[in-house]
């Protein structure tokens, strides 16, 4: 496989990547062959907004709004999967209400909440009931675990609790330390730990993005999908790409580039240099469908 980055030219604003694989590549011809098939697949922090110290300040890159306007009439769909409850990556994305989006969803909550951009309707079940038993339980924990939980703090997403440790003053030693108490946690109370970068979420099994990916491409009949994202948490999927280019749907895989994961991109067909890349690659692929 040749080098990520050196598949990436920089000799024009619209250009698009070249994949470093084989899979990548008729991932990629079958986007542009049958766009008005194809499924646009995001996830929101890191990939269409810059990490921020406090998750509640992040918002997507400035110019993500208008490349997703420019290729959402384009495409069948694109979807926007995020752990975030669906409501919060509409306001901190500002979908809502932009002309060219109609075609645009967001599956919150890996999958388990739907907000339309066409209707503005959300959908949602009724959170795990381990979830409560987590919250109330995780003020307790973090105390007792006195200076390793120092300096974090936990954000409380409805169906799921997240304990972040960027602002520690160690975050990677504070992220260690609390895996494996946060686990069992986790664990008594039927759920799991998702580890993302400098966070550990607690939340029901079974939700994950690789799952939501694959029912919405599947619901569309899409002839082919591309996925960008980030994190660890964006490995499932990756996974489903790999499961629905087995099953014939072609598919592409992006890498929102970053130093604190790697992880994505031993795995992907193309990086970019996180949100402002995938930006570019949205706006190059509208461009070239125009």
């Amino acid at each position: 496989m040749g080098s990520h980055q050196d598949s990436i030219r920089d000799d024009s604003p619209h250009s698009l990547p070249t994949p470093a694989t084989a899979a990548g590549r008729e991932g990629l011809d079958a986007l542009l062959a049958q766009p008005g098939r194809a499924v646009v697949a995001l996830d929101f922090d890191g990939t269409l907004a810059p990490i921020v110290p406090d998750p509640d300040r992040a918002r997507a890159h400035p110019d993500a709004v208008p490349a997703l306007a420019a290729l959402a009439p384009k495409v069948a769909s694109i979807a926007v999967i995020t752990g975030r409850p669906a409501e919060v990556a509409v306001h901190h994305g500002g979908f809502a209400g932009v002309p060219g989006l109609d075609r645009l969803v967001v599956l919150g909550h890996y999958g388990a909440e739907r907000w339309d951009a066409a209707t503005g309707t959300l959908t949602t079940p009724e959170p795990h009931p381990g979830v409560g038993a987590v919250r109330a339980e995780l003020p307790g924990l973090l105390e007792r675990s006195g200076t390793a939980a120092q300096g974090t703090w936990t954000e409380d997403k409805g169906h799921a609790v997240a304990v972040h440790t960027r602002r520690a003053p160690d975050p990677q030693a504070a992220f260690d330390a609390l895996r494996a108490p946060l686990a069992d946690l986790a664990s008594r109370h039927g759920l799991i730990v998702e580890p993302g970068r400098m966070v550990l979420e607690l939340r029901p099994p079974g939700m994950d993005k690789g799952a939501a990916l694959r029912g919405y491409v599947h619901s569309l009949d899409a002839a082919a999908v591309l996925f960008a994202g980030d994190d660890l948490g964006d490995l499932p999927a990756y996974a489903a790409v790999d499961t629905l280019r087995a099953e014939g749907t072609p598919g592409l895989l992006v890498c929102s580039g970053s130093d604190e994961v790697t992880e994505l991109r031993k795995r992907a067909d193309v990086e970019v240099p996180g949100p402002a890349g995938v930006v570019a690659l949205l706006a190059a692929l509208a461009h070239r469908l125009a």
